[in-house]
């Protein structure tokens, strides 16, 4: 039987309280809502912590999807179910509902939280590259105050995010713009698995139909989560079609590095990375014309 080392564990009512307790205890504790992806660790001994903090009482405090002009927040508690369910979140950004109908089953999507997917820092969440992809800023609140750290600096490595021992991930911001859409799409070896390959995108266009800006996020294709850079330089001011599509996934291949391993060959995983960036892109400019795209 596999089971973690020992530790203490305590229970938070509010964020102040959270992040005093964190920098009393350094780097001995960490924080844990849904533990899906933690506790599996800590059992296997590849974490070992002295205190588990839980914050699942923060989430009348920390769980919300708030929209305002030009704006998405989300709060850093919000469960995988409610990402899932949200009208108003897949209006605006269809790619989370993409997303979500694929992570895990519905005992994890009812338990596992928004920040603890970007906190644990896994090269194939999903949600990273959702987030990438949508260009987010995530709030991380200490003892002195908030800072806002952008979505492309917040993972600094396999497991290893931007948040200080004495920090927490609060809220989550989406910017939204006009006449855009978004598509998430994976490869998995069975529902509901870590991806072999995933791709998001998010596209929008002008007032004469050309692309305005795009971006695509890929997910367990190299030590982090990807924003694949040339991407919108390569189709901005054009306009969408098969052509372009298929020039930005060979851009997406070339700027992944995958590795070889019992999921796939890199060679594999690079084919998956340019067809999968070719779909999302279609399947985000259809929506902007009112079509799923499924099927095209």
């Amino acid at each position: 039987m596999q089971v973690p080392a020992p530790f203490e564990y305590r229970r938070v009512g509010s964020v102040p309280e959270a992040v005093a307790l964190l920098d009393r205890l350094g780097d001995t504790a960490r924080l844990v809502a849904g533990g899906h992806s933690l506790l599996p660790m800590m059992k296997l001994r590849l974490a070992n912590f002295e205190y588990l903090i839980d914050i699942n009482d923060l989430h009348g405090e920390l769980g919300y999807i708030r929209a305002e002009p030009g704006l998405i927040r989300i709060g850093a508690m919000t469960r995988h179910r409610e990402l899932l369910e949200s009208d108003q979140l897949a209006a605006a950004f269809p790619v989370f509902r993409d997303a979500e109908r694929v992570i895990a089953d519905p005992v994890v999507r009812n338990r596992g939280t928004l920040g603890g997917s970007l906190c644990q820092a896994d090269p194939s969440e999903d949600l990273s590259a959702v987030c990438t992809t949508l260009d987010a800023s995530c709030v991380i609140q200490g003892v002195d105050g908030q800072r806002v750290v952008p979505m492309g600096e917040f993972h600094q490595g396999p497991y290893e995010t931007a948040v200080g021992d004495a920090e927490m991930l609060t809220e989550v911001r989406l910017p939204v713009r006009p006449n855009g859409s978004s598509a998430y799409e994976k490869v998995e070896r069975r529902a509901g698995d870590w991806a072999v390959v995933s791709a998001g995108a998010a596209v929008w266009l002008d007032g004469d139909g050309l692309v305005a800006d795009a971006r695509v996020g890929l997910a367990a294709v190299g030590p982090n989560t990807a924003g694949i850079e040339g991407i919108g330089d390569a189709l901005r001011g054009r306009p969408p079609g098969e052509e372009l599509y298929a020039q930005a996934g060979n851009i997406a291949a070339e700027a992944c590095s995958p590795v070889t391993d019992r999921r796939g060959s890199a060679e594999y995983k690079r084919h998956l990375a340019k067809e999968l960036t070719v779909r999302v892109l279609r399947r985000a400019v259809a929506r902007i014309h009112g079509t799923d795209g499924q099927g095209v």
